[in-house]
């Protein structure tokens, strides 16, 4: 498939600012891939359709607050730092986008804080805005992460146009983030709330946690009309062998597999045998799923609802099939279902 047949006209008001009041009382949009039918439920009527000895895959990543703003050596200008990667935990090197990043070069330094407690040295170019980053910081390097998150930001993506206010830090995070890591939310997870973990939990539905830290690259527009040309950027993947013994269990036994968000879909995917059963994995995935694919663990998803030309849309269109997916995105539309990281949820069984 090429990269047209996943432009769509989206309405730039159906692009969620602000999460549901309640976690698990946002729409979810429920598509059987058999028969083709779309129904229009809420995200806590998902118990409805999983059974006992069922599994959901969940993506137990826990994002950072990676948005410093810090100010340049001698102008003053402001400067806004997005914390990508570690790269050296010892010497304290980062990879980070800046913004504006063309005031950015080799050698300047950029003071963090109200009292320029931190201070950064910029000793690299990567990309047009990518830089690494020395921080200079005298502490432990304990106190040293403690002081990035104290001076950070959760990183809300650009779209939502408005201050990051406390509800974010909290919303912007699933319940059972643990592994902190991600610059970005696993946003289908977004819709689980503890009172409806403890139900499915009841209800006899077993988790297995999967690690996937979401990187920018994740959001990087596609910019090749033939999608297998398209390179992803690569994200810190960790599959346990308990992960996979209760995935693969539940497969002998003929129960569902159910993968919360394109993450686990693509974390799991990253590390399949020929048996068509989960591995063990410690490293790295740059796995790029479009359609045609075969998926081999899964036989349902929880996704949110992805904009035009995404590489996640590409992702849910492979696994829900090309057709029935334009189908239900029409219907969101018109149902005025929100979109992105804050919006609805949908189910594809």
């Amino acid at each position: 498939m090429k990269l047209s047949h996943f432009q769509f006209h989206l309405p730039p008001e159906l692009l969620a600012e602000y999460p549901a009041e309640n976690r698990d009382e946002s729409r979810l949009m429920v598509i059987n891939r058999k028969t083709g039918s779309i129904d229009h439920k809420m995200f806590k009527d998902i118990i409805n359709y999983f059974d006992d000895g069922d599994v959901f895959v969940l993506n137990n990543t826990k994002v950072f607050p990676a948005r410093m703003f810090g100010n340049k050596e001698k102008t003053g200008a402001r400067i806004e730092v997005f914390l990508l990667r570690e790269l050296n935990a010892e010497q304290r090197l980062w990879d980070v986008l800046v913004d504006p990043a063309r005031k950015i070069r080799i050698g300047n330094k950029l003071y963090f804080g109200d009292d320029d407690s931190l201070v950064a040295e910029v000793i690299d170019n990567t990309t047009s805005r990518g830089r690494t980053l020395r921080f200079l910081y005298d502490g432990s390097y304990d106190e040293f992460r403690k002081k990035l998150t104290e001076l950070g930001e959760t990183p809300i993506p650009k779209y939502i146009n408005r201050e990051v206010n406390e509800d974010d830090k909290e919303r912007y995070q699933t319940i059972y983030a643990k592994e902190e890591g991600a610059v970005a939310a696993p946003t289908a997870g977004l819709h689980f709330s503890k009172n409806l973990l403890k139900r499915l939990e009841i209800k006899g539905i077993d988790f297995a946690e999967v690690t996937l830290h979401v990187g920018l690259g994740t959001f990087n527009p596609v910019e090749v009309e033939d999608l297998s040309k398209h390179k992803m950027d690569s994200e810190e993947l960790k599959i346990s062998q308990q992960a996979c013994d209760i995935v693969n269990n539940a497969k002998a036994k003929k129960k569902k597999v159910c993968v919360i968000g394109t993450t686990s879909m693509r974390a799991i995917e990253s590390s399949v045998s020929s048996q068509r059963t989960l591995n063990p994995f410690e490293g790295w995935t740059n796995k790029f799923i479009f359609p045609p694919h075969d998926f081999s663990i899964a036989d349902s998803m929880v996704t949110n609802f992805h904009t035009p030309k995404s590489t996640l849309l590409m992702m849910v269109s492979a696994f829900c099939g090309h057709d029935l997916m334009k189908k239900a995105y029409e219907e969101a539309i018109k149902e005025g279902y929100k979109f992105y990281s804050y919006g609805d949820a949908m189910l594809i069984l």
